[in-house]
């Protein structure tokens, strides 16, 4: 740009100078005219020629300033030639460069295509190999297949027998050569597990019971209130009876005055009105003043003393198996147990070895301890429900479901006593704890009457068949041991009668843990020799 410029300049500057040299001749000719026609005006002329001569000195300066344009303009011509010779041997330079990379990388991947092409052919030549020596193999094959075909018809005709009739022969005497170590390997492995699993039971039963061993002793109490004189009894009588009809309207609680001179009775199938009529009863004779108005503060402040006892009874039973964040009403029903005694054993002493033992055997046996735990803790909660028809396994369920209890601890609560068939090993782990903890000996008792009435009817029971010659109820009445005539039965009555008096005595009696009914049939010869 610059180089066109200054010639741009220079060419402006020479057409100038032209224009200025016409410009002079014409001022030259008009001068001489005038010099001519007006000579009277001298001093016009002088300034005229003093004009003259400044611009012809200017012209003058303009030809020196065009002649170093030229000169400039020649030197940016040369400037601009060898640059321009630079770029182009440079650009020339650059160009070579690339050619030589691209030659270089030409020659590379011909080098990479050759290697690649001899991979191929040496692929295709192992492909080739392969080929042969499969065929070979195959050929092979056959001839072996071909050699055993001819063994095997060779020894067909040797032993004139087909090949699946030798194949039966050989597997009939090898099945028979080793079904009789089979099953006595198999016999000894049975007897071998029966004496392992009969003294894995007896340990485990045993562990559990020793871990299932509480620190309360059940209690055999009657509610039974001392009078401290004869006197007291007439003030709980009161005038016309009004005080002890008061009392006992008030707790629900029937009061016997009549058994000892210095004590009173109470008689309530509810051990809890029990208890509060108990314990009303001695604060009453402890104050002295037995009225009716008197009766009712002190039974309502009893009731709710009873409530906190309740409460704290169950919660104490729930921390002591490791039950928690049970509702607050379920844990008060299970303080009822502290109250409720059955034959003798209370039922929170009862509830608590239960759940012992069942934690432990199901811990032996991998089960769901959980399970086996809710089950143990609420399997006789039916017991001390306020409803009064139905069974304690009946009201039990509809106890467990009102509190939305899982399924598997309702089914441990309804099956606890075999009424319906085990639906899972937890629940038949519940039912074995019941029975080790009500069943040992000293955990129930009962009274002497009762004792021996049932006694009795165990013993009626067997004896009403006519094949039986004698029975006896031994161990506590927790097994009948039945002799039968043998020129009146059979062995087969054996079994049979045992099935039927075991049914009736489940029908017809009521007992405590389990009763074993033994039938013996024996036939003895004796004679005497002199």
């Amino acid at each position: 740009m610059s180089l066109f410029s200054n010639l741009s300049t220079l060419f402006g500057a020479e057409s100038s100078d032209s224009a200025d040299k016409k410009s002079a001749k014409k001022r030259q000719s008009k001068k001489t005219r005038g010099n001519k026609n007006n000579r009277k005006n001298f001093k016009k002329r002088s300034k005229s020629a003093t004009a003259s001569v400044a611009k012809s000195s200017a012209a003058i300066d303009k030809h020196e300033v065009v002649r170093e344009a030229r000169a400039k303009a020649r030197e940016i011509i040369v400037e601009a030639k060898a640059e321009a010779l630079s770029i182009r041997s440079k650009a020339e330079r650059e160009a070579q460069d690339e050619m030589r990379k691209v030659e270089n990388q030409q020659r590379s991947l011909d080098d990479k295509l050759n290697r690649v092409e001899q991979k191929l052919n040496s692929i295709e030549q192992k492909e080739e190999n392969v080929s042969r020596q499969r065929q070979k193999v195959a050929d092979q094959q056959k001839k072996v297949d071909d050699l055993k075909q001819k063994v095997i018809d060779e020894l067909e005709d040797v032993s004139g027998l087909t090949t699946e009739e030798a194949k039966e022969v050989l597997f009939s005497r090898l099945e028979e050569k080793l079904s009789r170590q089979l099953a006595v390997f198999v016999r000894e492995k049975e007897e071998q597990a029966q004496a392992e699993a009969d003294e894995k039971a007896r340990e485990i039963l045993v562990d559990a019971m020793k871990h299932g061993a509480t620190d309360d002793v059940p209690e055999y109490t009657v509610s039974v209130v001392e009078l401290p004189n004869e006197e007291t009894k007439g003030k709980i009588i009161g005038k016309a009876g009004r005080n002890i009809n008061a009392f006992e309207r008030r707790t629900g609680v029937d009061l016997d005055l009549d058994m000892s001179p210095t004590e009173v009775r109470l008689s309530c199938f509810d051990p809890v009105r029990r208890e509060i009529a108990r314990r009303s009863l001695e604060k009453l004779i402890k104050d002295g003043r037995i009225q009716p108005t008197r009766i009712e503060e002190v039974v309502s402040k009893v009731e709710k003393e009873v409530d906190k006892i309740l409460l704290e009874a169950g919660k104490k039973l729930c921390h002591d198996v490791g039950a928690y964040n049970l509702p607050v009403e379920l844990m008060r029903i299970l303080g009822k147990f502290k109250y409720r005694f059955s034959y003798g054993q209370n039922l929170i002493s009862h509830t608590l070895e239960e759940t012992k033992i069942g934690i432990k055997i199901a811990h032996e046996l991998g089960l769901d301890v959980n399970t086996v735990k809710m089950g143990c803790l609420f399997h006789d909660i039916g017991k001390v429900s306020e409803e009064v028809e139905g069974g304690h396994v009946e009201l039990g369920i509809k106890i467990a479901k009102r509190f939305n209890l899982p399924q598997p601890v309702i089914d441990c609560i309804a099956q606890h006593h075999e009424d319906e068939p085990f639906s899972g090993p937890e629940q038949m782990v519940v039912y074995i704890a019941d029975a080790i903890s009500g069943a040992r000996p000293g955990a129930r008792y009962e009274n002497y009457d009762e004792y021996v009435k049932r006694l009795q009817s165990l013993e009626e029971i067997a004896m009403q068949y006519p094949a039986v010659r004698q029975a006896y109820a031994i161990q506590a009445g927790r097994e009948v041991r039945v002799l039968l005539e043998p020129e009146k039965s059979k062995d087969n009555d054996v079994t049979v009668l045992s099935t039927k008096i075991r049914d009736e005595i489940k029908e017809k009696v009521t007992y405590p843990g389990t009763v074993t009914v033994t039938v013996i049939r024996e036939l003895r010869g004796q004679k005497v020799a002199k």
